[in-house]
């Protein structure tokens, strides 16, 4: 979860029964809107009951299925109340995790009967488990939303005929849809309706427009890259006839054009937050709409990220008061602020490093951003203004591409491509695997994915949040060359006393008391050297490599302690070559026995009143290259 989002206890949504489907007004009730209906919900139990497993939440038994060879498939059961669910799976040697094959998933009453699979009635059962640890009625909520807008978006027309490898990385975006492969509300989008979900979702691929205010200097915050002229980049996007209004304004209200600054929102969050939120300066004119903008959009899988149709201009970041795997996608004043300062913090350091640049890694660089000030309006507003009015732009991934070369989000590479009803066939990665050889290219792709992290993290002690969403791997022909990092605003975390040049450290905008207060994993500075390891080794490591090296067992039959021992031989082959960051090996250790990591459901069960962290084994720790002292 990003640092800035906090979690919302009682978040709400409804689906109506006039919500539609389909571009005609199709209500959501014909059968074969629900043909996918039985596939969706055994994932969205199955997926809950993966976590709730994994963290400790509930008991079960785990015995190796006999007839599984060296597969090591195991069977998962446990009593919830009055019936018996069991389920097929892997206890993965990677972290420990447990991934479980949501298709066998099974209940039966006490006398053994089979009964039909109802997430109603799983989490009832579940909610008598728990006793007085009662699930709270938001994470139901987002459950069923989850199963809905799922359900929705199989029933929908693939966008694409082209071949997917074949595809560019914003199209591959809508084309990869299974979401978050552990969080049991992959798809919740609370504050959706059905419409919205088709209009804004991103794997229907739905062309967009935003729609931009002017607003008063004295009531914003804007920050953007040196040497980059903020105001030309906006009114490139917005357009001439935004601009046409935006003069209007000026005139009505005798204002020069430095004393006004452009904003865009996303069209869903003008229609359903911001009226009743601005409504007083809009009503007296100090901030005015200005118009639909010019730039056309498409939604990627973070759904407020949105990516031109021109691959020149940068992609737009948005705040949106939407809710989705437990977590509001706002963008606060001190995240838009620091985007640009970090991007030149980061740029600097490997600019000035020569082991980073012949790693040929980039950044997509947040080169400006532009939010509301809450601190310009009354105390008693703050909460509703806070973070709902906020744009940064990044720099888009087609601007590092050379001939021949394309690029495909690293969390694609580990799901399987979809036949014409949208079912999940072979995996998106065969074709490469085919022609490079197995080994070659996991070798191959773990070492231009990890150097970059063990490289910010040894030589310069920065931490990243690289989960397979924040990484993009650029190749050709299917073979990985280098990748590009993204999301820094609130993605890197540091001590500044184990920097290996402070004198670099940016100045950042402080972040604000209740927003911490909010959520306690939102900050970028510690003294905390394993915060900061764990920073990287959580999304990098836990999320994104574990991913890869279950699903190229799974699928591949390469066992995973090979793939681990391959993202070793990186890290020492790393060390051995650069012995002058020994200190930071000692004070980063990659290679401890065990990490910190969130345990996401115990988190939306239970708050985080108390950190709700889980304490899983390093399956690096057999490849240490010897006795590491403490710092």
């Amino acid at each position: 979860m990003s640092s800035h989002e906090r979690v919302l206890p009682q978040a709400a949504a409804t689906v109506g029964a006039s919500d539609a489907l389909g571009c005609v007004s199709m209500p959501f009730a014909f059968p074969e809107h629900w043909r996918h209906h039985a596939r969706v919900e055994q994932r969205v139990v199955g997926q809950l009951l993966q976590t709730l497993l994994y963290e400790d939440v509930l008991s079960h038994e785990a015995i190796a299925e006999p007839a599984s060879g060296d597969s090591g498939a195991t069977s998962f059961s446990l009593t919830l109340g009055a019936r018996h669910y069991r389920v097929s799976g892997w206890q993965c040697h990677s972290f420990r995790l447990i991934r479980l094959e949501h298709s066998t998933l099974v209940v039966e009453d006490h006398e053994g009967t089979p009964e039909p699979l109802s997430l109603q009635r799983f989490l009832g059962d579940l909610e008598a488990a728990l006793g007085d640890l009662a699930i709270q009625p938001g994470f139901v909520n987002e459950l069923t939303q989850t199963l809905i807008k799922d359900v929705q978006s199989s029933a929908w027309p693939m966008p694409f005929h082209e071949t997917p490898q074949a595809l560019d990385a914003d199209a591959l975006e809508q084309y990869f849809t299974d979401a978050h492969s552990y969080h049991p509300c992959y798809k919740s989008r609370l504050g959706f309706s059905l419409r919205d979900n088709q209009r804004y979702g991103p794997e229907f691929a739905q062309p967009l427009q935003v729609w931009w205010l002017a607003v008063p200097v004295c009531l914003a915050h804007q920050g953007a890259v040196g040497g980059m002229a903020l105001a030309d980049r906006i009114a490139e996007d917005a357009g001439p006839r935004v601009l046409a209004s935006l003069d209007d304004y000026l005139e009505r209200r005798g204002l020069a054009r430095d004393e006004v600054v452009l904003m865009p929102v996303h069209p869903w969050q003008w229609e359903n937050a911001l009226v009743p939120v601005l409504y007083p300066e809009l009503a007296s004119g100090e901030i005015a709409l200005l118009g639909e903008g010019e730039t056309t959009y498409t939604a990627q899988q973070s759904i407020r990220t949105l990516a031109p149709q021109d691959t020149g201009k940068p992609y737009l970041k948005l705040a949106m008061s939407i809710t989705n795997t437990s977590s509001t996608r706002i963008l606060a004043r001190h995240t838009v602020t620091n985007g640009p300062i970090i991007t030149q913090w980061l740029q600097r350091l490997i600019d000035t490093d020569a082991t980073a640049r012949a790693a040929g890694f980039v950044i997509l660089g947040e080169v400006a951003g532009v939010a509301l000030d809450e601190r310009a309006f009354p105390e008693a507003r703050y909460n509703d203004v806070y973070g709902k009015v906020g744009a940064i732009w990044r720099q888009n991934v087609g601007e590092f591409l050379q001939d021949g070369e394309r690029a495909v989000p690293f969390n694609g590479l580990s799901q399987l491509m979809r036949n014409a009803e949208g079912e999940p066939v072979s995996p998106f990665i065969a074709p490469w695997v085919e022609r490079h050889g197995l080994e070659a290219w996991t070798r191959q792709l773990v070492k231009v994915a990890t150097l970059p992290i063990i490289h910010m993290l040894f030589a310069e002690g920065v931490g990243m949040e690289s989960h397979g969403q924040n990484i993009v791997v650029i190749h050709r022909d299917g073979w990985p060359l280098r990748v590009a990092l993204k999301d820094f605003h609130d993605g890197v975390r540091f001590s500044s006393s184990h920097l290996a040049r402070p004198e670099l450290a940016p100045v950042l905008e402080p972040v604000p008391e209740r927003h911490a207060a909010l959520n306690r994993n939102s900050f970028i500075v510690t003294d905390d050297l394993d915060a900061v390891r764990d920073y990287s080794c959580d999304a990098f490591f836990f999320i994104a490599l574990a991913e890869m090296a279950v699903f190229l067992h799974r699928h591949f039959g390469l066992e995973e302690s090979r793939f681990w021992a391959m993202t070793a031989d990186v890290i020492k082959d790393y060390q051995r070559a650069n012995p002058q960051h020994g200190e930071r090996y000692r004070c980063f250790d990659v290679f401890a026995p065990r990490w910190e990591v969130e345990a996401l459901t115990r988190r939306r069960l239970f708050g985080d009143d108390v950190p709700q962290v889980k304490h899983v084994p390093n399956p690096l720790a057999s490849y240490a290259p010897g006795e590491a002292a403490s710092c």
